[in-house]
């Protein structure tokens, strides 16, 4: 299991607030941090209407000895906010989320994320990478990672292979990412794992579906390749969007040269949404995001 340090903060928490605006909200938070005893060190706030919209903050906040006196904390937290109706969450910064990883042959996105962890890019651990493939084994454990494998069930009903997926997630992960995952996750999988997924793919959907997209998108001399970061709901490829990014192509480009820049851009902007995930940045509301 390999952990990145660098980005954890010791006594550092994040609160995560959010519901319907209304005026006293910055305030009564500020305060309450005052109260027990924290010093603001990050605060972000949006609203879509100030006259009773959808109201988003995030605050991260620096308090001695936070680990143990978080039930109290949470209790005068409770009770601040309790008058604005507000939902929120707190989260220790100084604890990594732990990040499973699924992959299949294409191993761009997953070698990546393992080689930024071991960096010291990522506030995460990985417990474990699945995989129906083999492939990637010997690459995953040489950076101490445990390596499962777990191949597709043929045909349609999968249920026997996401059987075994789950018993290896189900309480051992925070989140999971698909590393260009080449299998389509059923709702049913979904609920019971009971935690966020991440995916990427390329942003030619709808456009190029199915089989070589890049192959198609040279075909129709596309000037623009991008990737997609989203979470994975029961709909396919329609979740909440975390981050995407684009970059310019021309005529000149191979379809092997667009793989190869595409999967550039895939690595980066599943980074990112990794991270920012990772860090409390991204609150989901409905079918979209906030993301400080």
């Amino acid at each position: 299991m390999t952990s990145s340090v660098s980005q954890l903060h010791p006594d550092h928490a994040c609160l995560i607030v959010h519901g319907k605006d209304s005026p006293g909200i910055i305030a009564a938070v500020s305060a309450m941090i005052t109260r027990i005893g924290g010093n603001i060190v990050q605060f972000d706030q949006y609203s879509d209407d100030p006259r009773g919209g959808a109201y988003f903050q995030r605050v991260v906040f620096h308090r001695p000895g936070f680990a143990g006196q978080r039930p109290a904390i949470e209790t005068e937290i409770g009770d601040t906010l309790a008058p604005f109706d507000l939902e929120w969450s707190l989260t220790d910064q100084s604890v990594p989320k732990r990040m499973a990883i699924l992959s299949s042959k294409q191993d761009h996105c997953l070698l990546d994320l393992l080689w930024r962890n071991r960096r010291g890019e990522l506030p995460i651990t990985v417990p474990m990478v699945v995989s129906n493939h083999a492939t990637s084994a010997d690459d995953v454990r040489s950076f101490g990672v445990p390596f499962f494998h777990v191949p597709s069930t043929p045909g349609p009903d999968k249920s026997a292979s996401e059987a075994k997926i789950l018993e290896l997630l189900k309480g051992n992960v925070d989140f999971v990412v698909l590393a260009r995952y080449m299998q389509i996750l059923s709702p049913e999988f979904l609920a019971e794992l009971a935690v966020p997924v991440i995916n990427i793919h390329h942003s030619f959907l709808p456009a190029f579906i199915g089989a070589e997209p890049y192959r198609k998108a040279k075909e129709r001399g596309v000037k623009l390749i991008g990737a997609t970061s989203h979470y994975v709901t029961g709909d396919l490829d329609e979740g909440p969007i975390i981050e995407q990014d684009t970059i310019r192509v021309t005529h000149a480009d191979t379809t092997a040269e667009l793989v190869r820049r595409g999967a550039d851009v895939e690595r980066q902007v599943l980074s990112r949404a990794v991270r920012w995930h990772a860090e409390d940045r991204v609150i989901r509301h409905g079918n979209h995001t906030i993301v400080f």
